[in-house]
């Protein structure tokens, strides 16, 4: 758990410095340089990208994933032929896709052309978006696979969100119009892309062999069921993550308007996911390690400590964004009136997926992962449509809703497989501390007067919740982790 305590450190502060750009970019820029309708094609253009880019895998990162160390086990990296396959795949899978939009593209019209007009003027960009994210996720795989998470977090979180700062001000100098503003957007993931593969190749590891391996001959038909089951589920459990922004695209009152503020409030509570996603880059390989050597001890050590380390931190900034809400509102504007309760709704639901830790992650790497794919398809089959009815009744507030309940259940689901099969149940009574412990702070925190300066008041909210929450975290010895991490940059003598 060293290795991954510590690479998970230094992801964790790249993904910070990504959230603070975005940050930056959503709160101060965005409002003040794109009006409401493109800033929610912008999130149209992502959310329908990277569904796309996910199905053109057609399962081919899952795999490698959970086949990868077989290959580095057996294979020499001149003939280990899976970089060559797993792209081949991918290329295919982008092929059908285009081939299909072009075949859908009256649907498009008709479906989005009365709310958002503005997307189906510009739905052509999704096709330059989807290929390089596509190749950045088929990089970014075997980029976990060589633990090389420090860098693609980078690429990933950091270097986009800085190029988007670049365009934003270009805009505002007026050295590019709005459309090429669009058009170059569509291109964010371009430069992470060829920077990946130059960093890979230079491993001399990476390489194309267009010669089927004897491992790839041997384990080609598990590999194509365990790709497919996996495709499946991760395909669903994306769509209905992202469903709701072509529901309120299509059927909000305010169109792209509706999804704007969807965009504003969804990167709120992304910044719940900060630990979890640094966690993700750096256990995912070793979990499929850990299956493969049957150390049934090391995964459950793996998942009761991240339970401990994604519950408290996310508590703290769940913390951190509900006492601040009243200045989010009053820095955004009157465009985005209501924003507070679908953040709440929405972090909420976040919260509860940090608070079930690898759950997901350790379902999909090991040998059981076609429950994965069952779970899934419960989790589809119940978001969908209550994406759909909820968004056509309470319009933005029903996207909250339904990622509450979707969430809940999903995760209860998985929580209950673990434990019924692998008999992992990673609670303790330290986690009900620190619910009490957030909660307490919080709410000592909401009876100090309010500021009329959003910025005074956003600090001494923060710093009193802070000062609150992390002394009584630390003494209260709820994650051994995060203490170890205090003790190592602060002069604390260790207990």
């Amino acid at each position: 758990m060293g290795s991954i305590q510590k690479q998970s450190i230094r992801s964790t502060v790249i993904i910070i410095l990504g959230f603070a750009v975005g940050a930056f970019n959503m709160l101060f820029l965005v409002p003040r340089i794109l009006s409401p309708e493109m800033l929610g094609l912008t999130r149209v253009i992502t959310d329908a990208g990277l569904t796309l880019a996910t199905l053109c895998t057609l399962g081919s990162l899952p795999v490698i994933y959970k086949f990868f160390p077989f290959y580095k086990s057996y294979l020499k990296p001149e003939k280990n032929d899976l970089p060559f396959v797993t792209a081949m795949v991918c290329i295919i899978g982008f092929i059908i896709m285009c081939l299909a939009g072009w075949l859908g593209r009256d649907i498009i019209e008709r479906k989005f052309s009365e709310r958002s007009p503005l997307f189906v003027e510009f739905s052509y960009l999704v096709y330059p978006y989807c290929f390089f994210i596509l190749f950045f996720m088929w990089l970014e795989s075997f980029g976990w696979s060589f633990r090389k998470s420090i860098a693609t977090n980078t690429l990933r979180e950091l270097l986009p969100r800085l190029l988007f700062t670049v365009l934003l001000l270009l805009l505002t100098a007026k050295m590019i119009s709005d459309n090429r503003f669009l058009q170059l957007f569509s291109l964010s993931y371009m430069v992470s892309g060829f920077v990946l593969f130059l960093i890979l190749r230079k491993t001399k590891q990476f390489l194309f062999v267009p010669k089927i391996s004897s491992v790839t001959d041997r384990l080609q038909y598990k590999m194509a069921s365990f790709g497919f089951f996996i495709f499946g589920s991760q395909f669903l459990n994306l769509l209905s993550r992202t469903i709701d922004t072509f529901i309120l695209t299509a059927k909000g009152d305010r169109g792209l308007t509706d999804t704007a503020v969807l965009t504003i409030a969804t990167y709120i509570v992304t910044l719940l996911e900060v630990p979890q996603r640094s966690m993700n880059s750096v256990t995912i390989p070793v979990l499929a390690e850990s299956w493969k050597n049957k150390d049934l001890a090391g995964i459950k050590s793996i998942y009761k400590k991240s339970v401990a380390n994604l519950l408290v931190v996310g508590l703290g900034m769940f913390g951190l964004i509900w006492l601040n809400l009243h200045n989010l509102s009053g820095l955004l504007g009157k465009d985005f009136a209501g924003i507070e309760s679908v953040i709440l709704f929405m972090g909420a639901a976040k919260l509860i997926d940090l608070g079930t830790g690898a759950n997901g992650q350790i379902m999909g790497t090991s040998s059981y992962w076609k429950v994965d794919f069952i779970v899934n398809v419960a989790y589809t089959i119940l978001a969908l449509p209550m994406n759909y009815y909820l968004i056509s009744y309470y319009g933005l507030m029903g996207a909250a809703y339904s990622m509450l309940i979707s969430l809940t259940f999903y995760n209860i689901l998985r929580f209950s497989f673990l434990f019924l099969k692998f008999n992992m149940q990673p609670y303790t009574l330290k986690n009900l501390l620190a619910i009490v412990i957030a909660v307490a702070a919080t709410l000592a925190v909401s009876f100090i007067p309010t500021q009329s300066n959003i910025f005074l008041d956003t600090f001494i909210r923060s710093v009193a919740f802070l000062i609150l929450f992390i002394p009584t975290t630390y003494f209260s010895g709820i994650s051994q982790e995060i203490n170890s991490t205090i003790e190592r940059y602060l002069p604390l003598k260790k207990k």
